[in-house]
């Protein structure tokens, strides 16, 4: 029997942290679900160490190693493998409440069906605080992108899809890059899906000082055509106003300078903005190149 729930985890010589995960899935009150790694070309010891946690069969595991695309390449292989109802992810440097997976599914069975995509719920610190503000209580769903801008929503939360949803939309692969916004598919699933509200905490987060959070300007400029793909898409979202878009396309601006692609204005879907962001995406270019000239590209 399929179980409901996938719950899936990037991972890259991420060895020595893993455990928690894995320790929290153990933990789980309901075991209507499987875990997935997918291993992004590791070189420590992730694979000895997830062969002997399915040796020891206390959870299901599937584990899947490809080499490196970076974490959106990584939600890639994850969305082409799962074969459950829904999915959600969890970092490798982060764990899951003992009661999140039975929270899930029975928020899922009460409420849930094929017009929504899914369930939105919390990110906590260790110490228990909401990782930036909860949901709002007014309502009861939305989608993602106006919980941001348009409810004043704040702060990383957990995504639960339906994986049918997941599927199409795959994020694209730029040769030497290893970033693209993973927002592309959630904004794309907005276009015809609202998530259900679920204000539970879902997920503990620890922003370990490798991970991508805490290195963006980096990413940025080590990844300049995928952010740029990332900025052009959002800049052709049918929603959002002219401000949002206005600074999507001074990222596209700046973005664009970085990986020298001059058809910035023929590839662009609308032009006139692109001249007015002009001088704002100059700037940005040369504060990121300033600020990133330790950075080997």
């Amino acid at each position: 029997m399929v179980p409901t729930l996938t719950v899936f985890t990037p991972t890259y010589n991420r060895a020595y942290t893993l455990h928690l995960c894995y320790e929290s899935l153990m933990r789980q009150t309901c075991r209507d679900f499987v875990w997935l790694i997918i291993d992004d070309g590791s070189s420590d010891n992730t694979r000895e160490l997830v062969e002997s946690w399915m040796t020891d069969s206390k959870i299901p595991i599937r584990y899947h190693y490809q080499e490196n695309q970076g974490m959106h390449g990584a939600h890639n292989a994850a969305y082409e493998l799962i074969d459950t109802e829904l999915n959600v992810c969890i970092d490798s440097d982060d764990y899951m409440p003992d009661d999140a997976i039975a929270k899930i599914i029975n928020f899922w069975n009460k409420y849930g069906s094929e017009k929504f995509s899914g369930v939105i719920g919390l990110d906590s610190y260790n110490d228990d605080a909401i990782v930036g503000t909860r949901l709002p209580e007014h309502i009861k769903h939305s989608t993602l992108f106006d919980l941001y801008n348009k409810h004043g929503v704040k702060g990383d939360k957990k995504l639960v899809y339906r994986t049918e949803l997941t599927k199409p939309h795959p994020y694209p692969l730029f040769q030497n890059e290893r970033y693209v916004g993973l927002a592309y598919k959630y904004h794309m699933i907005d276009k015809q899906y609202e998530l259900l509200l679920m204000n539970e905490v879902l997920c503990c987060v620890e922003y370990l000082p490798d991970g991508s959070s805490l290195n963006m300007l980096n990413q940025y400029r080590k990844n300049p055509k995928g952010f740029a793909f990332y900025r052009k898409e959002l800049m052709k979202l049918p929603f959002g106003n002219v401000s949002f878009k206005f600074k999507q396309a001074i990222h596209y601006v700046s973005s664009s300078l970085m990986s020298k692609n001059w058809k910035l204005l023929k590839e662009t879907p609308s032009k006139s903005l692109i001249i007015l962001a002009m001088p704002l995406g100059i700037a940005l270019y040369f504060y990121i190149t300033t600020k990133t000239k330790a950075v080997k590209i």
